[in-house]
């Protein structure tokens, strides 16, 4: 299970409703992976390939929720959607507050079907888009030593070299020179870029 085309994966225990739901998947040329357990899918699943979950909530074993559940504990961002043949409203809530993107009841429509899972291989997507910038920004901040951090947090809260200096007991001359290091390993070349990314890796911290 390792393909960087984003793929639905399909987990209920009745084969009739997973051939029905790949059926009507592969026909809009979705990518398709069914599984008859949620076992199953876990022993599989590589959390690194894109993708959305479509899971049905009450199966011997493992039901959906645990699923859920251990998804999230190991740290799992992948959209769920929960399929249910009773329309359990307080699974339905347990599901929601839990993260999943929707709740369909069976017999499905397959525009619903279809709607929801767009809007889920969306959300991943964009998902996936901001831990990478994330991890971009986070490798480019390692590479600096604890010294050109701190000038960085100063020369981004807009101090001017001398006051920089001043606050850390050195000379003008030294923090030109870790400035200008900060500049290079952070991949930017003027102060403003320098706080729009700095801006971006808290908002992407929040959204997280």
């Amino acid at each position: 299970m390792n393909d960087s085309s984003p793929k639905v994966f399909v987990v209920d225990d009745d084969p009739a409703v997973l051939k029905g739901l790949s059926r009507v998947l592969r026909s809009t040329g979705l990518g398709v992976a069914t599984f008859s357990s949620p076992r199953e899918f876990l022993e599989q699943y590589d959390p690194r390939e894109p993708g959305c979950l479509v899971l049905d909530v009450a199966m011997p074993g493992l039901s959906g929720l645990e699923l859920q559940a251990a998804l999230t504990v190991k740290g799992s961002a992948i959209p769920i959607i929960f399929l249910s043949g009773r329309g359990d409203i307080p699974m339905s809530v347990q599901a929601m507050k839990g993260g999943a993107m929707d709740f369909l009841t069976k017999p499905l429509h397959d525009e619903d079907l279809l709607k929801a899972v767009h809007a889920a291989l969306k959300k991943d997507r964009i998902g996936r888009e901001r831990r990478a910038e994330l991890d971009d920004i986070q490798e480019r901040l390692e590479t600096l030593t604890p010294r050109e951090r701190e000038v960085l947090t100063h020369v981004v809260s807009g101090q001017l070299n001398k006051q920089i200096a001043n606050d850390l007991g050195t000379v003008e001359k030294t923090i030109k020179v870790h400035r200008a290091r900060v500049m290079e390993k952070m991949k930017v070349n003027s102060v403003a870029e320098l706080v729009r990314l700095t801006e971006r890796l808290g908002k992407i911290r929040m959204m997280e």
